[in-house]
Formats: structure tokens, C-alpha cells, sequence
């Protein structure tokens, strides 16, 4: 998961530097509707528990002891990336938990608010999660981050910590996240991060933001897209939330219009 928050990273500073220096000769301007797809590494853990285990245990486990583990972090060099890619630590001994709460309230964000009110809530669980080690299931401190955030955002509307701690503790968007995952497995996806770029071309999550600014330049000079949303029926993400994207140019403010 760890190379899931450095990949998004770089994505948002690829997506950003696109954005903020577009082509002169384009002939419209690129945009971004960045869908997220949930995806559960532990799926067996159990929801009814606010969290399973630390981290570092986990990873032990995972990697047949101590050793194992130091081999892995040695060959990835995560630390090294992270920093590169803007993030100052990693909590080792976050609390690791089942995820499906978070991913449906995620969906829903998107949904109702934007994807760019979806993007800026994923961002700060990134933060509240792998820096500040709190579990992904710890439903009445996810209810108050949430909905601090986006009362921050200024969303329309925006959801008290009463009425998301409801949502948390309820069912909706459970069987559009279970369909999605099944089809990652479907396509071939049993690790994350990956990215599905225009519906078809899959960028690996140790990709710099380089490599993603070459594949964003080639549509842009293009000008149109050469796919659609692999996940978004499956989401039931309307088209006009596509349509109204998830990322603001640089010199933007507020919720996407």
C-alpha cells in the first residue's frame, strides 16, 4: 500500500505540471477525471474490528520474518522514493485494517461532491493513514477527518460527522465495490498501485511522474481520448461527474465547477 500513496504522488505532480505549462500548440485544453478503484490487499480481514494488526506485522508475516522483510525494504527503497516524491515518513506501525468502509465512503464522495472533493478526502487519508498510522476502520475518526475536510472544501451541503458515521456503519456502495474488485481480478490486476490510462494502457505504480507526463503530452497533442472509464458503469459514476474532472488548474480555488 505504501507504493500506492508514493504512485498517486507522482501522478498528481505529473497531472499538475501538465496542467499548469499546457501546450501552445494543443488544440484544447487537457483535462483530468482521475476515478478511483477500490482494491483490498487483506481482503479477508475482518470488518467488524477496528483494526487487525500493526503494519510492521503485517509485512513480517507477509515476507517470512524479519529478514525477509529488511530484503524487501532494501530492494524497493520506498523511503527513497517517498521522499522524492514530497512524503516525509511512513508510519511502520499504522494500524492495518479491512478497508471496505472507507473505499464505499470514497465512492460516495465522488459521486455526490465531485471527483475533485473524492481526490482531496483521498489525499488526506493517505496522510491520516500511512503518516499518522490511524486505521482506515476506525469509523468515528474517519467521520470527523472526513467531515472536517470537506467542510473545508466548502462542498454544498456538506455531511456532518453524525450523518457519515451513519453512512459508515451502513451497506451503500458495498456491491459496486465487490463487482469492481472482482473484475481487477477479472483483468489480471492482484497488486496495486496500477493506473488505466483512456480505458486501456496500464502504467505500473513505480512509475516516476515523468513517465506519465510522456503518455498525458501524446493525448494532449492528439486532442481527444482513445477510451472510455473502464470502472465507471461498474461504479455507477454518473457522466457528468466524469465530464466535470477531478483535478483544478493550479490557479484555481474551491470545488470543481
Amino acid at each position: 500500500m505504501t507504493q500506492r500513496f508514493i504512485g498517486k504522488k507522482y501522478l498528481h505532480l505529473a497531472i499538475n505540471q501538465v496542467l499548469a505549462e499546457p501546450s501552445p500548440s494543443a488544440s484544447r485544453p487537457i483535462a483530468f477525471a482521475v476515478l478511483r478503484v477500490p482494491f483490498f490487499l487483506e481482503p479477508e480481514y475482518d470488518e467488524n474490528k477496528t483494526y487487525i494488526e500493526s503494519n510492521r506485522d503485517r509485512l513480517i508475516k507477509k515476507w517470512g520474518g524479519v529478514r525477509g522483510w529488511e530484503r524487501q525494504k532494501a530492494s524497493h527503497d520506498l523511503k527513497g522514493r517517498g521522499l522524492d516524491a514530497g512524503i516525509p515518513h511512513f508510519n511502520l506501525d499504522r494500524l492495518a485494517s479491512n478497508s471496505m468502509a472507507s473505499h464505499r465512503l470514497i465512492q460516495w464522495i465522488g459521486k455526490k461532491y465531485g471527483l475533485h472533493a473524492s481526490e482531496s478526502v483521498y489525499d488526506a487519508l493517505n496522510t491520516y493513514y500511512f503518516v499518522d498510522g490511524h486505521s482506515l476502520n476506525d469509523k468515528p475518526r474517519l467521520a470527523k477527518v472526513v467531515a472536517q475536510k470537506l467542510s473545508d472544501l466548502k462542498a454544498d451541503d456538506a455531511p456532518t460527522e453524525k450523518s457519515l458515521l451513519q453512512f459508515l456503519n451502513g451497506n451503500e456502495g458495498r456491491a459496486e465495490i465487490e463487482e469492481a474488485f472482482a473484475t481487477l481480478h477479472q483483468m489480471g490486476i492482484h497488486s496495486i498501485p496500477k493506473f488505466i490510462i483512456e480505458g486501456h494502457s496500464v502504467v505500473d505504480g513505480a512509475a516516476y511522474s515523468d513517465t506519465f507526463v510522456k503518455i498525458f503530452r501524446k493525448i494532449e497533442a492528439r486532442g481527444q481520448l482513445r477510451g472510455k472509464p473502464v470502472f465507471a458503469d461498474i461504479l455507477g459514476v454518473p457522466a457528468e461527474v466524469l465530464e466535470r474532472g477531478s483535478h483544478l488548474h493550479p490557479s484555481d480555488n474551491g470545488m470543481a465547477a
